[in-house]
């Protein structure tokens, strides 16, 4: 059984990784059908140096096919992948694909194979904020409505699915895969020295992270998150691990050279790789962002998370973690984190116990039973 897994982006890559290392403890343990696995990386995420950082820390193997399609516009991207991506479809003639996420290389990768009647299946479906003005949101309904497999992380997810009329047999709730990485290397993250070497101790700094469009391409909603960011760091230094496209536009809108200098202890960084993120995650008083992977880390690390956008696709979050949408209006933003840091924290429900109510399923053993759900159909 010879299958291609798709990552384009470095969010991919805690998704790809947990199934690499499932494939490879059914190849031992089973005789009678072995897979084959080849890992296609796309270059949608053309920071090759970054992605090299990841693949090191996640413990994947080397790409076995590199389509290097690099950036572009969302026509651009999604066609050079479908193009280059065919051609791998056409040599190596796989049984199946799995794409995971909801980048362009997700989509078209996933309408490259369709095409050609090869089986696929998406990792991370049923998850939407019914607005078609995300381009990601086009690229998971899409995706969701072509695709044989679809394993979803919550059961919200799978019903989501169901609204959508998609064939019962075709949903399989499975749980969060990238969880199954979070807490494969939780302790090896917490080993790094990441928060020596930035100068920090455990709790005494808050964690920020923004990559999305409607907030980082806008220069207002710009403008108004540095401005909340900046007067939360007047109670607790806040540490700001900059994104390419963010850190592109915070030059263009000269945003940090129009804060007053003493009103803030804001510290940005470069991007960081996974377990040196994970590191700064775990131990932060609390996180701030508009990262939907993020919201789901800080659930099972019990860390109270502050959302940077009007909606999430993870709403069990809400109810069972530790998130709290707080939107772009700096004024909710500076009230919730105050209250983080006195300790009113009754929207982090999770946090008045030592023992928080996690997720179903976001056990760790997703790719397991993916891997299963795969075998047992094919």
């Amino acid at each position: 059984m010879k299958v291609i897994l798709v990552a384009g982006a470095r969010p991919n890559f805690m998704k790809i990784a947990p199934l690499t290392r499932a494939i490879n403890r059914h190849n031992l343990e089973h005789t009678t059908l072995n897979i084959e696995p080849i890992l296609v990386h796309t270059g949608q995420h053309y920071d090759y140096e970054m992605s090299t950082v990841f693949f090191e820390d996640l413990e994947l193997p080397e790409p076995g096919i590199y389509l290097g399609v690099g950036s572009g516009t969302h026509a651009e991207q999604t066609g050079g992948v479908m193009i280059e991506f065919e051609k791998v479809l056409f040599k190596e003639k796989p049984d199946l694909i799995i794409v995971v996420g909801d980048v362009n290389s997700t989509l078209a990768a996933a309408l490259a194979a369709v095409k050609l009647h090869i089986p696929v299946s998406h990792v991370e479906a049923g998850l939407y904020f019914y607005d078609l003005s995300i381009p990601e949101e086009v690229n998971r309904l899409l995706t969701d409505h072509i695709c044989d497999y679809l394993f979803a992380p919550s059961p919200d997810a799978a019903e989501s699915l169901r609204k959508g009329r998609i064939p019962e047999d075709r949903i399989f709730f499975v749980g969060n895969i990238m969880v199954d990485s979070l807490l494969l290397n939780r302790e090896k993250a917490a080993q790094r020295q990441t928060l020596r070497q930035l100068g920090f101790k455990n709790e005494d700094y808050a964690l920020l992270t923004l990559h999305r469009p409607d907030n980082v391409d806008n220069e207002s909603t710009l403008r108004r998150l540095i401005q909340a960011i900046s007067e939360v760091s007047k109670r607790i230094p806040v540490v700001f691990p900059v994104h390419p496209r963010t850190q592109k536009r915070i030059k263009e809108f000269n945003v940090l050279n129009r804060l007053p200098v003493t009103s803030h202890q804001l510290f940005l960084t470069e991007p960081l790789g996974y377990l040196d993120f994970l590191n700064l995650e775990m131990n932060a008083k609390f996180v701030m962002t508009d990262s939907g992977g993020i919201q789901a880390e800080t659930t099972i690390l019990n860390i109270p998370c502050l959302t940077l956008y009007q909606a999430t696709l993870w709403t069990v979050t809400l109810t069972q973690g530790t998130n709290a949408l707080v939107g772009t209006e700096p004024e909710k933003i500076i009230e919730e984190a105050f209250k983080i840091l006195d300790r009113k924290i009754a929207n982090h429900q999770s946090l008045i116990t030592d023992h928080p109510s996690y997720p179903e399923l976001w056990d760790g053993k997703t790719a397991e039973r993916i891997v299963k759900v795969l075998v047992d159909s094919g």
